[in-house]
């Protein structure tokens, strides 16, 4: 009875939260703008086989959906060391939802914090440096949870810097490199690995999509 009771509140929940979203939807003075913009990257793995921190270029666009929620949909090339023998490419392809908290909206303060959450894919490339055609590669998914702020230049440019811990699930890649003969292998099943993202990215907003 209990367990029926906590369902039909949290139905109703639901419900008020709907309502209230779709009759403030088109009210909100930041909904559909557009924006575009080019990203740098460092990767910092967890791990001593992941070698060390990658750096990477991108590019992204961001389309918000209210005052205080955005998306952001990005794409990264990260390159990376393993060891002295070994390099490895990193490929991202994902999204995120960002959530604006206290007062300050509109990109009319200088600084403008934000959380941020999302989701995406990758391929994963180990490769001898000597030789390229001796590689290993791997897709996986990942989810990344983390922080970051936005410096408003203007209204329409801002710089913003986050950083996210991102977990990716699939099989790991493993090496051996003795005595400079290196070999690959996978791991016949999978294993979630993460590291820390950071990412700091110039975007301009040049209009919206639809009128608020």
């Amino acid at each position: 009875m209990n367990g029926t009771k906590c369902y039909l509140i949290c139905i109703l929940l639901i419900g008020i939260g709907m309502n209230v979203s779709a009759s403030d939807f088109f009210k909100q003075q930041s909904s559909g703008l557009f924006s575009l913009g080019t990203r740098n990257t460092v990767s910092v793995f967890n791990g001593s086989h992941h070698g060390s921190p990658g750096i990477g270029i991108g590019g992204q666009f961001r389309i918000q959906v209210n005052d205080r929620l955005s998306t952001e949909w990005y794409a990264d090339w990260i390159t990376s060391s393993v060891g002295k023998y070994i390099s490895r490419n990193d490929y991202h392809i994902g999204w995120s939802v960002m959530f604006y908290p206290g007062k300050q909206l509109y990109f009319e303060s200088p600084l403008q914090p934000y959380i941020i959450i999302g989701h995406c894919f990758d391929r994963s490339i180990l490769f001898e440096k000597k030789d390229k055609a001796n590689s290993s590669d791997r897709l996986s998914m990942a989810t990344q949870a983390g922080l970051g702020c936005h410096l408003n230049i203007t209204k329409e440019l801002d710089l913003s810097l986050s950083a996210q811990y991102m977990l990716h699930f699939g099989k790991e890649l493993e090496y051996s490199d003795t005595e400079g003969i290196v070999k690959f292998n996978s791991e016949d099943y999978s294993v979630p690995s993460g590291h820390l993202l950071i990412t700091l990215s110039a975007n301009y907003k040049f209009g919206k999509l639809w009128k608020s």
